[in-house]
């Protein structure tokens, strides 16, 4: 009995001690499970991490390189200046050369033949009309005259010779002492003397006039601008001799002035217009005239129009002859607008100007009327609303997206 219960108690601890064993086993076997659900939740985890990671940065770069596409495409697109056109076009002015002339400017001749015995003036002078030159010595002209004079009372003689003996041969043929041929005789004769002394009398007449020429006197007032003689000066008024210019007389209060217009702008300028004159001697001076007159047309040759410009130069300020500039204003042109110059493309095709709509470039067509060297005056072609592009390239073409650049106000900061 007692080695039963002993195998019983063997059995007992060897089946506790299996069952131990079993447990310890069991125990083992869940570690390594529980070991191995760990590591394949961080294994899981790892990949998760690891996945998360990639779409991250593919994520990363996709958006990058959006960014870098839109960055490309934004840099693409050119960004400009850009201006409103002005409306309407100034005054414009133009400058042209012209020469001044006195209103009255004669030269002054003898009008007789002699020696020069004595000269009163000389350049520079101012005369007045009338005024005494200069004196000739004429020893001919006064013998022809102290001739002539004497032929005049020959011929007074013998017409009141001729008158007597006509009336008294008329008195005998009222009396049948004579014939009627010899009366006609002396009534010719009488006719013929008063005739001759008509003619001494216009000879001496002549002379004299001549002879009051010995004095040269001024035609009007003025100013001597040239003296050509002096005394003892041999002067000859002869057939076939070559007058000899005494003196040169300019009246200076007035002036004309003659400038060649060219014919683009020979419809600008009116008669009655004013007009500035300036000098290069003294530029700061202006000088006010006024358009007399034009010639009405356009010289073949040069293409130009003739107009005369008077000026009061009572102060005289000009002097006859002088190198002026004349400055004629021409009226502003309707229905245009002003540009700068440096919005201008010069294509093949013809002149053209960028306008931008809707953040697109059109290169649009113009007319061009005047240049005023910063700004040109644009006749058709565009508008005052419209939006110009201010120094395009010349790459640009017309559907070309621009950027407009938007000025800062002053003052802004």
């Amino acid at each position: 009995m007692e080695i039963t219960t002993q195998d019983e108690t063997e059995k007992t601890t060897h089946t506790a001690a299996s069952v131990n064993h079993v447990e310890v086993k069991t125990d083992r076997s869940i570690g390594a499970l529980e070991r191995r659900k760990g590591s394949l939740v961080v294994g899981i985890a790892l990949v998760l991490v690891f996945g998360a990671a990639i779409i991250y940065g593919l994520r990363s770069r996709t958006a990058a390189e959006n960014d870098l596409k839109s960055s490309t495409e934004a840099a693409a697109i050119p960004s400009v200046n850009v201006t409103h056109p002005s409306g309407g076009s100034a005054a414009q002015e133009i400058v042209l050369p012209g020469n001044t002339q006195a209103f009255t400017d004669t030269p002054i001749y003898a009008r007789t033949n002699g020696y020069l015995r004595q000269w009163y003036v000389d350049i520079g002078s101012h005369v007045r009309k009338g005024q005494l030159l200069a004196e000739i010595e004429t020893p001919e002209l006064d013998q022809q005259l102290q001739q002539a004079e004497a032929d005049l009372k020959s011929a007074e003689a013998n017409m009141q010779l001729a008158q007597t003996t006509s009336v008294r041969w008329q008195s005998l043929l009222e009396k049948h002492a004579v014939s009627k041929q010899e009366t006609d005789q002396m009534v010719s004769d009488y006719a013929a003397r008063q005739a001759n002394y008509a003619a001494s009398q216009a000879n001496v007449r002549r002379l004299k006039e001549l002879q009051g020429y010995e004095r040269v006197t001024a035609p009007f007032g003025g100013t001597i601008t040239a003296r050509n003689t002096d005394i003892g000066a041999l002067i000859g008024t002869a057939s076939g001799v070559t007058p000899h210019e005494l003196f040169h007389l300019a009246a200076v209060g007035r002036l004309r002035i003659y400038v060649a217009i060219p014919e683009v702008y020979a419809d600008s300028v009116r008669d009655g217009a004013t007009v500035s004159i300036t000098q290069d001697a003294d530029p700061k001076t202006i000088i006010s005239g006024t358009v007399s007159r034009n010639a009405s047309a356009i010289d073949q040759t040069s293409r130009t129009l003739n107009v005369q410009i008077d000026v009061d130069n009572g102060k005289g300020q000009l002097l006859p002859g002088a190198y002026v500039f004349v400055h004629f204003k021409l009226p502003a042109a309707t229905h245009t607008v002003t540009i700068p110059s440096n919005s201008l493309l010069f294509r093949a095709e013809g002149l053209r100007v960028g306008v931008v709509r809707d953040g697109v470039v059109q290169l649009t067509p113009i007319t061009i009327g005047h240049d005023y060297g910063a700004t040109v005056e644009v006749t058709s072609g565009l508008t005052p609303s419209d939006t110009i592009v201010l120094d395009p390239s010349d790459s640009l073409t017309s559907g070309t997206k621009v950027e407009v650049n938007v000025p800062q106000q002053k003052g802004a900061a």
